[in-house]
């Protein structure tokens, strides 16, 4: 098969006359892959931004500048520092938990992230911890794809709305007051 089209093109490279057949073979091609790598490079600037967020907002967390900080004011700051998002505040979801220091065991299984299907959101862990305690904050949001047909779209692990997950964590420690 592959040897066929290879002597196919051999004979239509030397051959005098229209190139609509070559164009029909090979713009389709290109397109494709333009269209691949202009999703992947959203995909990238997508999490890059979202990852830059969070750092950001554990920095202020780090800093003090939260008294009683909320899972809905965290939200509400990483959603102002990310700009590539439209529906960050309903396409964002934040888990935040003590880590043991006797176990440094982390959390297991699937990261909680939005369900668009779901009216009410489920409760996530959100669990500002003591003085001195390390805490772990993980950030799932929820993305469509700009071009989901395209192969890149199509091998991209997809929910049943259609969107993809980007994932972010980061952690820190309580300072003593």
């Amino acid at each position: 098969m592959i040897r066929r089209f290879g002597r196919f093109l051999r004979r239509a490279m030397r051959e005098d006359g229209s190139a609509t057949v070559e164009v029909v073979l090979v713009v389709p091609l290109f397109v494709t892959l333009l269209l691949c790598t202009v999703e992947a490079g959203m995909l990238m600037v997508r999490h890059t931004m979202v990852d830059r967020a969070l750092d950001i907002t554990v920095r202020d967390l780090r800093l003090g500048r939260y008294d009683n900080p909320t899972a809905a004011q965290l939200r509400r700051d990483i959603c102002s520092r990310t700009v590539v998002m439209p529906n960050c505040m309903n396409d964002l979801m934040i888990e935040m938990r003590p880590v043991s220091r006797a176990t440094w065991a982390l959390p297991t299984g699937r990261q909680p992230c939005v369900d668009r299907s779901l009216a009410i959101q489920p409760a996530t862990t959100f669990i500002p911890g003591g003085e001195n305690e390390l805490v772990l904050i993980r950030v799932c949001a929820l993305f469509d794809p700009l071009f989901p047909t395209t192969p890149f779209g199509l091998r991209l692990p997809l929910d049943p709305s259609g969107a993809y997950q980007l994932l972010a964590m980061s952690s820190f420690v309580n300072e003593p007051r």
